[in-house]
């Protein structure tokens, strides 16, 4: 070999090189900002429920009963294992495609041709029927020089991941989907209890009203106003029924059961879960499902992305077949033999923009997954602030709720024997603390509610749940 043709082979395997370090570049996770996203939170303690097995938040054993079956049979977690078998399958048909290809082949032809085509003189008599046995193998094989078919692996490898992790983001969700139904139906058994104790109540003030009128300390008017407010309590429990039949229903599909009734336990017995320690929002980026999945999307986009840039340059493709052929059954395995070798070189030059057109996609939906990871991340902190600001309003609220209820109640009795006894109020006074009382006590119940679901979210928002 001549000095000009090693340099020249050196110069050509330098630019291989550099074409294939420039195709072939080392993957990096998205650039972005996890710390801070937690409204007014300053703290570096890295403990976090994150880490706490759901079982060690829900002690209600009902509750765990219902989360342990959700788990078993809800329809949302078995698609998403499903799809968790699709990334698989694509992954394991990208790792073939690094292999060579092999098939085999058996034929028989037969063959007739024209005598006028060959031209034959008239009168020679020539066989122009042919049969040809054939049986081969052939392999195709493409040398991955620039990374496409391991970039397009890495690539399903990242689906695999990202479905995976979705199908726990899934089931994070599916746990507090249950507890917040279920505490919602504690809550309203809660209402419905206060409203059948506050009928029961108007009943006997009605009774009441109608021995203060025969007595004359009170008109009619009084009555009449005491049966409305009585109505008034009897009105909400359809909406009130209407509402536990709902949640119960929407209980039973999470449960992949058909609607019915469900067994619980009651709001009173809740004990809220108080050691609720958040950590730092960095952390979202390991505990947090969906963050995850967003990674490994843009992980995949990235690969894709290489796979489109490989095919600006050219494929090598290696391909062999052999076996035997003959023209007679009995030679078949006789002088039969043949085998071919092909090595070809493919540099794309006009392919109508579809090579440009497929690396602008990519770099497109790149750019999309890595917006789309952020917009996961800033959303992971905003649900933890609200969640944890949920939290304490309630509890706050749950404080002055009871002071409240307490005066209403005082002045529900105190406005009663003054209108039982004197003259010094009216039945307006019972009507107004009256009403007040209930609402408050419902609203009570909703500050309970509250407080308990603030929790269910404030444990999903940080990525509890699934470990």
């Amino acid at each position: 070999m001549t000095f000009k043709n090693k340099h020249t082979l050196i110069i050509l395997g330098i630019l291989t090189v550099s074409l294939s370090a420039c195709i072939n570049q080392k993957y990096t996770g998205p650039v972005a900002n996890a710390n801070h996203l937690y409204r007014d939170q300053t703290s570096t303690d890295t403990t976090t429920i994150a880490q706490l097995p759901w079982k060690n938040l829900f002690t209600d054993p009902i509750l765990q009963s219902l989360i342990e079956t959700g788990l078993a049979q809800n329809l949302d977690l078995k698609q998403a294992i499903e799809r968790i078998k699709i990334a698989d399958a694509s992954l394991q048909q990208s790792r073939s495609a690094l292999f060579p290809s092999l098939q085999g082949d058996l034929s028989v032809t037969d063959a007739k041709q024209s005598r006028a085509a060959l031209n034959f003189p008239p009168g020679i008599n020539i066989n122009l029927e042919t049969q040809t046995y054939r049986a081969q193998l052939s392999t195709s094989w493409e040398a991955d020089i620039w990374g496409k078919l391991s970039s397009a692996k890495r690539s399903a490898y990242a689906s695999l991941l990202q479905s995976d992790a979705a199908k726990r983001a899934v089931q994070t969700q599916l746990i507090a989907n249950i507890a917040n139904t279920y505490y919602n139906l504690l809550a309203l058994d809660k209402q419905l209890e206060i409203t059948l104790q506050t009928i029961k109540s108007r009943r006997t003030n009605v009774e009441t009203m109608k021995a203060l009128k025969d007595a004359a300390k009170v008109t009619g008017a009084a009555v009449v106003q005491s049966e409305a407010n009585l109505y008034a309590a009897e009105v909400s429990l359809p909406d009130l029924k209407k509402s536990i039949r709902e949640n119960e229903n929407a209980l039973s599909v999470l449960l992949a059961n058909a609607p019915s009734a469900v067994n619980r336990s009651s709001i009173d017995q809740q004990v809220p879960f108080k050691e609720l320690s958040i950590g730092v929002s960095a952390q979202l980026l390991q505990n947090r499902p969906d963050v995850q999945a967003a990674e490994f999307a843009f992980r995949a986009s990235f690969e894709n992305t290489k796979v489109a840039k490989s095919y600006f340059y050219p494929a090598l493709t290696l391909t062999a077949s052999g076996g035997l052929s003959t023209l007679q059954l009995k030679d078949f395995f006789s002088q039969s033999v043949f085998y071919n070798l092909v090595g070809g070189l493919t540099q794309p030059i006009f392919a109508r923009g579809q090579n440009k057109a497929r690396l602008k996609t990519a770099q497109a939906q790149q750019q999309i997954a890595f917006y789309a990871f952020q917009q996961t991340l800033l959303m992971s902190g905003s649900e933890v602030s609200n969640a944890l600001y949920a939290y304490q309003t309630a509890a706050e609220k749950q404080e002055t709720r009871a002071k409240q209820i307490a005066s209403l109640t005082k002045a529900v009795d105190f406005t009663q024997e003054l209108l039982r006894y004197s003259s010094a109020t009216n039945y307006t006074d019972v009507l107004t603390s009256e009403q007040s009382l209930l609402s408050a006590q419902l609203s009570g119940v909703g500050d309970q509610l509250q407080q308990l679901q603030a929790i269910v979210n404030l444990y999903r928002s940080l990525g509890g749940g699934w470990k």
